[in-house]
Formats: structure tokens, C-alpha cells, sequence
């Protein structure tokens, strides 16, 4: 979501500013942290859905998809998508309706359990992941325009903020991308 013309003030430092002048200063840092990374998540977004756009993707059927393409033998139960997606179940099977009947997915009985349900990848959602996945690193992920070392700190911070409010726990070993946090 670019602007053609910037904005002339930077709307979250004059909210810090207007929080801070009504009584909130303690508040101020934190309210203006969370309203700039909700508003970068809504600059990401609408980048990522216009790449996807032409392939008829959202970004949340693109990541489901690039799950499974991820996963050994491109099938993975519901409950694991569910909770690798950390997202309610009802959305994950609204999501898995529109790509099965877009034939880009489909369901099987899971082998040891009958209650449960495998997402399996088909042909052409491995091909259609492939492209957007091309899509998305020519258009968005590689002209991603930090320096490095930002970019860096900025995973960094993320990761510590995510992990204290428990959303993963360190692997054994950790993976290389956050052997320094």
C-alpha cells in the first residue's frame, strides 16, 4: 500500500506525541510500537496480495500451501496446519475448502486415525505455490529495501517479542537464522 505523495507528518509520532500530552507518556512508547507494527503489517499485506493477485492467491492460501509443499510428502494433518498456522480451525477449513475446489488440494483419512483429516497438495498447487513463491521473492522478499543489518535487528526483536509472549519455544538445536537472539 504506497502512497504516491507521503503524508507530511508521520501520523504515529504525533499520536506518541498527543498520548504523551494528554497523561499516557507511560503508555506512549508502547502504544506508538504496536500502532507501527500493525501499520508495517498492513504495508507488507497489500504488497504481498498484489503479487499474488494474478494467481487468484491470498496470502493465507499461499501460506497453507507453501506448508505443505515444505512438508516431507507434501500431506500434513489438519491439526498440524492449524497449529503451525496459528490460526482458529474454522478458518483453516474455510481456506482449505476454496483450494480444494480450486484443485489445488484435497482431503484423504488420516492412516492411523480415523477421526482425523490429511491435507494433501496436489500437482497443480505444488505448480501454482512454485510461481507465487517465484512471485513473491522477485517482487516483494528480495527488493526488501533495509540494510541487512537492520533487517537483522528487526527479525531479532521480533523473535524475542514473539518468544516472551509464547509463541514458540527455543528448538533443540536452534535453527542458524536465530543462533544470535
Amino acid at each position: 500500500m504506497k502512497r504516491n505523495r507521503p503524508m507530511r507528518i508521520d501520523p504515529i509520532a504525533e499520536a506518541k506525541r498527543q498520548w504523551t500530552n494528554h497523561g499516557w507518556e507511560e503508555a506512549s512508547p508502547g502504544m506508538a510500537a504496536y500502532t507501527s507494527i500493525m501499520r508495517v503489517h498492513q504495508l507488507m499485506l497489500s504488497d504481498v496480495e498484489q503479487v499474488l493477485k494474478p494467481l487468484s492467491l491470498s496470502f493465507a492460501r499461499y501460506e497453507l500451501l507453501r506448508l505443505l509443499a515444505f512438508s516431507r510428502e507434501g500431506r500434513m494433518p489438519m491439526s498440524s496446519v492449524v497449529s503451525r498456522l496459528q490460526v482458529h480451525p474454522a478458518s483453516v477449513t474455510s481456506i482449505v475448502d476454496r483450494l480444494v475446489l480450486d484443485g489445488y488440494m484435497k482431503r484423504e483419512s488420516h492412516p492411523t486415525d480415523g477421526r482425523a483429516t490429511m491435507l494433501v497438495i496436489t500437482p497443480a498447487g505444488s505448480d501454482i505455490c512454485d510461481r507465487a513463491t517465484e512471485a513473491l521473492n522477485r517482487e516483494s522478499f528480495e527488493p526488501f529495501d533495509m540494510p541487512e543489518e537492520d533487517t537483522n535487528a528487526l527479525i531479532g526483536i521480533l523473535a524475542r517479542y514473539r518468544k516472551r509472549a509464547g509463541d514458540f519455544e527455543d528448538p533443540t538445536p536452534k535453527p542458524e537464522s536465530l543462533e544470535e537472539f
